[in-house]
């Protein structure tokens, strides 16, 4: 009796690590396949606007601002003076800065109202989005755009905006590994520079 209790139990948690990896696998694909058909040029273009601006500011809504936060963080690592827009001590843009915007849509209001602001004092500004054309991106000076807007369709298991911001959060890891590599920045010297109050 315990026996075969035992034994229903195992097929049970064979069939739910079957069922995770495959979601695994699911995610894995997905997020290989949009930054497989990503412009392989994209990681030194980001990486020259980042090092001619003289102050960088990023930008996000919801989970495309928690994306913008991690990248923030690295770029600070890395050596960059980086302010997360919307922080309560984050200070006025100015010409010469650079605006990252990432948005999957590129019409969210709140970050339409950012670029226009931005704009107006002569800040460069980069889209990182899923489309092409948008309204941010038509006032952008360049847009980076992660895959190509039909790959975006409905995924069952990954909601929403998913795709983008898992994708987006792994091009951008990709360009901070890309920056390490190119300055040859040891990890010693990043974290010197993290948070010591903590």
């Amino acid at each position: 009796m315990v026996h075969r209790h035992l034994q229903k139990l195992l097929v049970k948690f064979a069939n739910w690590l079957t069922r995770y990896n495959m979601h695994q696998k699911l995610i894995v694909d997905k997020i290989s396949s949009i930054l497989e058909a990503t412009d392989d040029t994209y990681d030194v273009k980001l990486t020259q606007l980042l090092d001619n601006a003289k102050r960088i500011f990023i930008a996000g809504a919801g989970r495309s601002k928690l994306v913008g936060n991690f990248f923030a963080m690295r770029l600070v690592h890395g050596g960059y003076d980086v302010s997360v827009v919307g922080e309560i001590v984050t200070p006025s843009i100015k010409a010469g800065d650079l605006l990252i915007i990432i948005s999957g849509s590129g019409e969210t209001e709140q970050l339409i109202a950012f670029t226009k602001s931005a704009k107006k004092v002569g800040a460069n500004i980069v889209l990182i989005s899923a489309k092409s054309s948008s309204t941010i991106g038509d006032m952008a000076d360049a847009v980076f755009q992660i895959g190509h807007a039909e790959q975006y369709g409905k995924v069952v298991g990954m909601p929403m905006g998913t795709v983008f911001e898992l994708s987006t959060l792994f091009f951008l890891e990709a360009i901070i590994a890309h920056i390490i590599h190119e300055k040859g920045i040891p990890e010693e010297v990043m974290r010197s520079r993290h948070a010591n109050l903590e």
